[in-house]
C-alpha cells in the first residue's frame, strides 16, 4: 500500500479539510432536497447544480480519506538535522543561471503549495537536492535542458524565523 508522506502541519489542514468537507455535505444533502421540490427535475437548474456540486464534494473527501489512511507523518521537529535536505527542511537555493534565490520547504504531494513556499518531495528540484549539503550544487532537468541551483540554506525550521 502507498504511503503519502505528511509534515505534523500538513497533515492537521488535511484533517480540518475532511471535517469542513462533511459539513458540507449535510448542506448540499439539503439544497438537494430543496431544489427536489421545485419540480420537474429535467430542467431544474438548482437540482442539476447541487447534484454536481455534491458529487465534487464526495470526489474530494474520498480523495482525503484515502490520503488520511494511508499518510505517514512525519514530525520534522524530531528529526536529527545532520545538515543535509531531507523531508521537511526548509532550503534556501540560488539559481546559477540568473542568480535567483528560491526558498521553500520540502513537503509530500499533498500539501504542495509553491506560492506558499510548500515544495513536493516529488518534484525535480526537490528529489534533485535530497541529501545535498550547504554548497552543494544540484542538477536539474528541465524541459529547456538542464539547470544548476546551488544550496545556500537548510534547516529543519523555518528560514526566516
Amino acid at each position: 500500500m502507498k504511503k503519502y508522506p505528511f509534515t505534523t502541519n500538513g497533515f492537521k489542514q488535511l484533517k480540518d479539510e475532511l471535517v469542513q468537507l462533511k459539513e458540507k455535505r449535510k448542506a448540499v444533502s439539503k439544497a438537494i432536497g430543496e431544489a427536489r421540490e421545485l419540480g420537474d427535475l429535467k430542467e431544474n437548474a438548482e437540482y442539476h447544480a447541487a447534484k454536481e456540486e455534491q458529487r465534487l464534494n464526495e470526489e474530494r473527501i474520498n480523495l482525503l480519506e484515502r490520503y488520511h489512511s494511508q499518510a505517514e507523518i512525519i514530525d520534522t521537529l524530531k528529526l536529527k538535522d545532520d545538515g543535509a535536505v531531507v523531508f521537511g527542511s526548509f532550503v534556501e537555493v540560488v539559481d546559477l543561471d540568473n542568480e535567483t534565490t528560491i526558498s521553500f520547504q520540502i513537503v509530500g504531494e499533498y500539501e504542495a503549495n509553491i506560492s506558499k513556499g510548500l515544495l513536493s518531495i516529488s518534484s525535480p528540484i526537490a528529489r534533485a537536492i535530497l541529501r545535498k549539503e550547504e554548497g552543494d550544487i544540484a542538477l536539474v532537468e528541465t524541459p529547456n535542458g538542464q539547470k544548476e541551483y546551488e544550496v545556500t540554506k537548510i534547516s529543519l525550521h523555518p528560514l526566516n524565523a
